[in-house]
C-alpha cells in the first residue's frame, strides 16, 4: 500500500514538475512540444499494451479472456468518449492568443476548458495506473505508472503559459495545475482499491485501464502531435518512447 501511495504521489507530482517547467520555460516551440508529447504517448501506448490490455488476458485465463478484454477495451473508450461529450472543455487552445486585455472573459473561459479537457484524461489515467498493481506484479504497476507520469510532464508545461498570458495569477495557475495533478492521485487510489477488494474483476478492470489509455493516445495525442508540421519527428519520438517502455518491461521482467 505504501508504494502504491507513493506512486500516487508520483504521478500526480509529475503534473506539478510539468508545471515547474511552465514557469521557467514559458515559451516552448510547437515543435519540441509535439516531440515529447509524441514521446509520451509512446511511452503510454507500451504501457497500456504491456502492463494492462495483456496481464488483462493473461490473468483471465488466456482465450477464454479474449472477449473480456475486448469488451474492457471498448468500454474504456466509450466512457471517456462519453466524457467528452457530456462536460464542456476544449481539446486544444486553437485560436487562443495573447490579447491586449488579457482579463478577457472569453479568454481566460476558453483556457480553464482547456484545463478541464487535462483534468477529465487525468482521472481515468490515475485509475490505469491505480489497477496496474492490482497483479501482483509490481513491475507492471510502476511501469504503468512511469508511462503515465511521463505523459503528465508536458501536459503540466502547456498549461502554463496560456493561464499566465490571460491574466490569471501565478498563485491561482500553479493551484489549478496542483488540482489537475490531484484528481489523478484520486483515481490512482480509487482504482487500487477496486482492484483489490475484488479480484474477480481484475481482467475486465485491467482492459477498461487500458482502453481509456488508448482512446487518449489516439483521440488527443497523435493528432495532436501531428498538427503542427512535425510529424515526422513525432513519429519517430513516439517509436523511441514505445521501444523505451519495451526494454523497461523486460528488464526489470
Amino acid at each position: 500500500m505504501k508504494l502504491v501511495l507513493l506512486t500516487a504521489l508520483g504521478v500526480g507530482g509529475a503534473t506539478l514538475l510539468g508545471a515547474i517547467l511552465g514557469f521557467m520555460f514559458k515559451k516552448i516551440s510547437h515543435k519540441l512540444g509535439d516531440i515529447i508529447l509524441s514521446f509520451a504517448a509512446g511511452v503510454m501506448l507500451a504501457a497500456s499494451v504491456i502492463g494492462l490490455v495483456l496481464p488483462s488476458i493473461e490473468i483471465g485465463g488466456g482465450e477464454k479472456a479474449l472477449p473480456v478484454a475486448v469488451i474492457g477495451i471498448f468500454l474504456g473508450a466509450l466512457t471517456v468518449n462519453l466524457l467528452d461529450r457530456l462536460v464542456p472543455h476544449l481539446h486544444k487552445l486553437s485560436g487562443v492568443e495573447p490579447e491586449s486585455h488579457p482579463e478577457g472573459g472569453g479568454k481566460i473561459d476558453k483556457i480553464l476548458l482547456f484545463v478541464l479537457a487535462i483534468a477529465i484524461h487525468n482521472f481515468p489515467e490515475g485509475i490505469a495506473a491505480g489497477v496496474g498493481f492490482g497483479t501482483g506484479d509490481v513491475s507492471d504497476g510502476l511501469i504503468i505508472a512511469a508511462g503515465i507520469a511521463l505523459q503528465n510532464i508536458p501536459e503540466g508545461m502547456v498549461i502554463i503559459a496560456p493561464m499566465l498570458s490571460a491574466g490569471i495569477s501565478h498563485r491561482r495557475t500553479f493551484l489549478i495545475a496542483a488540482a489537475t495533478g490531484l484528481i489523478e492521485v484520486i483515481g490512482t487510489l480509487l482504482g487500487y482499491f477496486a482492484v483489490t477488494l475484488s479480484q474477480a474483476i481484475l481482467p475486465f478492470a485491467l482492459a477498461f485501464a487500458g482502453g481509456t489509455m488508448l482512446y487518449v493516445i489516439s483521440d488527443e495525442m497523435i493528432p495532436e502531435t501531428h498538427s503542427h508540421g512535425s510529424e515526422r519527428g513525432a513519429t519517430y519520438a513516439l517509436l523511441i518512447g514505445f521501444c523505451l517502455m519495451l526494454a523497461m518491461d523486460v528488464l526489470l521482467g
